[in-house]
């Protein structure tokens, strides 16, 4: 009698457990997440690029587009993806001035976007 309730209590712990860590396993960031890690990274690019640093923008740049990208829709974002595209062809072009312009839009668009 005890052996079966002990193995029924061993089943509910284990399907306990497995309902508990199986939303975390699966866990997404949210798009509102990726629109503050796009926000933060424009922040990055903006501050390099006033240092002259084009690589640099191009990089964080390039890292807040993709956050960008999975940030949902709506104008903002979208407007903030445009600006981001042409930082970054800036900064490619070595335009670190230009390419700051554009970050600095893009991250203006990106914060009303949050």
């Amino acid at each position: 009698m005890s052996s079966k309730f002990y193995r029924g209590a061993l089943i509910l712990a284990a399907l306990g457990a497995f309902f508990v860590s199986a939303p975390m396993v699966n866990a997404q960031p949210s798009p509102a997440s990726n629109v503050m890690d796009a926000v933060a990274h424009a922040k990055e690019a903006v501050d390099h690029g006033k240092q002259g640093h084009a690589d640099a923008l191009v990089a964080h740049a390039e890292k807040s587009l993709q956050y960008a990208e999975r940030g949902g829709k709506g104008s903002h974002v979208a407007e903030g993806m445009k600006h981001l595209k042409e930082a970054i062809e800036h900064g490619k072009a070595g335009h670190a001035d230009v390419g700051t312009q554009h970050a600095e839009a893009a991250l203006q668009h990106l914060s009303e976007a949050k």
